[in-house]
C-alpha cells in the first residue's frame, strides 16, 4: 500500500477511485492479520454502545408531564443548549438540595 499525498476529502472521484482501488478485490480483508493488542482494545471500546456511564449509570422512566410546562422546559432547554432530561436533571439535583439543607 503507496502512502496517499492528499488526505481523502479532498480528492476528486477519479483520485478516490484510484485511491481506494485496491480495497475493491476479493478477499482484502485477509491480507490486514491480526489485529493488534492496542487495536483490540479500540475495538473494544467502539463496540460498547450509549453515552458512558455518569455516577451509577442512567435509568429510563416514563412521567406525565403537562404539555404547556414541557414546552417551556423544552424552550428552557435549547435556551441552555442542553438536553431535556439534563435540564430534568438539573431541576431535580436542586429540589434535592433544598430538601437536604
Amino acid at each position: 500500500m503507496k502512502k496517499q499525498t492528499k488526505a481523502y476529502w479532498e480528492m476528486n472521484t477519479a483520485e478516490l477511485r484510484a485511491a481506494t482501488r485496491e480495497f475493491n478485490r476479493a478477499g482484502v480483508a485477509e491480507s490486514f492479520g491480526a489485529p493488534t493488542a492496542a487495536a483490540k482494545r479500540v475495538l473494544r471500546r467502539a463496540a460498547k454502545r450509549g453515552r458512558p456511564q455518569v455516577g451509577q449509570g442512567a435509568e429510563k422512566i416514563r412521567v406525565s408531564v403537562e404539555r404547556g410546562l414541557l414546552a417551556q422546559a423544552d424552550m428552557v432547554a435549547e435556551a441552555l443548549h442542553v438536553s431535556r432530561s439534563e435540564l430534568i436533571a438539573r431541576g431535580l439535583r436542586a429540589v434535592l438540595a433544598v430538601q437536604s439543607r
